[in-house]
């Protein structure tokens, strides 16, 4: 004879897929009925109504409690109402917010290291920099996030694969995630790859959205894929997270280098702490092992020179990965190891 707390303490461990959280926690299970002991029904109201993992729901619910011992499940899906959602939304903003509305991520203790990914000029592979680092702290076990602040060049989504929109809870986004990776862009909210136009102000909202309005969970890494150069958006992230770290990327010519200086000078200026210098296009490899530098070489030297810091890593060229038609590098491709190498660095020595 099966009990509504047996069938409530058996679906206890299922998450709901976006949230990551039980479903039972999260008063998602209503209506069980047990009919002659053996035969459950119950009802499971969703966020959403087109959830697209519901199949995924459906079948742990029915596994759980068949293994309880249930002859039959009857499993009926529903949305929930207004007033459920504002709770669970207030219930949302309590974990990740405190009673003034910042961001807990954002205090000192929060345990959540924020790296900033810069440049000085556009087309040296910042973003391709900034998710392969992403994926490659996920492989390693971290719990990572992306903010896509290139508000004006936003491209991690399509570098990423990622051909859906994130689900919002009333006001809260669910970051879509990518090879283990959350990811929030503006990519996401601009139409039909319509262009962003617009100045200081509605920068600086869109980025603190991105760190109030989403439900990041529990994180280890946030990494955020500035615009080049050090206009409005690179300002106030430094103003809103002086505790972020920064990687300066750059090619080994002299210009991006040069240019890169200024991204560096201005980290310098709001007291981030510089983890270091990434050359990208380094170098193209031969099959036979031999390095031809395309771009020169040098400029990574003297950038790091000129900051006082490191070239951390020195990424060469490579072809993105076959029939994915993703700028995400498979860990044991010569890149991806480059990657892992970083990762491995960032996370033993910081």
């Amino acid at each position: 004879m099966l009990t509504k707390e047996q069938v409530l303490e058996a679906l206890k461990p299922i998450q709901d897929p976006e949230l990551h959280k039980s479903l039972v926690d999260l008063n998602m299970v209503k209506n069980i009925q047990i009919i002659d002991g053996v035969h459950v029904q119950l009802e499971v109201v969703l966020t959403i109504q087109g959830c697209p993992l519901k199949a995924k729901i459906q079948q742990d619910i029915e596994d759980a409690l068949r293994k309880l011992g249930a002859a039959s499940v009857m499993l009926k899906f529903g949305v929930m109402s207004k007033e459920e959602l504002a709770a669970l939304t207030q219930s949302l903003k309590k974990e990740v917010t405190t009673d003034t509305g910042v961001p807990k991520m954002l205090r000192p203790d929060s345990g959540v290291t924020f790296i900033a990914i810069t440049s000085g000029k556009g087309g040296v592979g910042k973003s391709t920099v900034t998710i392969n680092l992403a994926a490659a702290l996920a492989r390693a076990g971290k719990r990572v996030g992306i903010i896509d602040a290139d508000i004006y060049g936003f491209s991690i989504p399509a570098m990423m694969k990622i051909d859906q929109k994130p689900t919002m809870i009333d006001q809260t986004a669910i970051p879509i995630e990518s090879y283990g990776v959350k990811v929030m862009s503006m990519g996401f909210f601009a139409p039909d790859n319509n262009p962003v136009m617009w100045r200081g102000p509605m920068l600086n909202k869109w980025i603190r959205n991105f760190l109030v309005n989403t439900h990041w969970g529990e994180l280890d890494y946030l990494l955020l894929d500035l615009p080049p150069g050090t206009g409005d958006v690179a300002i106030d992230v430094a103003a809103m997270i002086p505790q972020a770290k920064e990687i300066i990327v750059t090619t080994p010519h002299n210009v991006a280098s040069f240019v890169a200086s200024r991204a560096g000078a201005m980290a310098v200026h709001t007291k981030h702490e510089i983890i270091g210098v990434v050359e990208n296009m380094a170098y193209y490899e031969e099959k036979d092992g031999t390095k031809k530098y395309l771009f020169g070489q040098g400029g990574g030297d003297a950038l790091a020179e000129q900051l006082k810091t490191n070239v951390i890593a020195r990424v060469p060229f490579a072809q993105p990965e076959e029939n994915t038609g993703s700028s995400v590098y498979d860990e044991d491709s010569l890149i991806g190891e480059v990657f892992t190498s970083l990762a491995e660095d960032i996370i033993y020595n910081g």
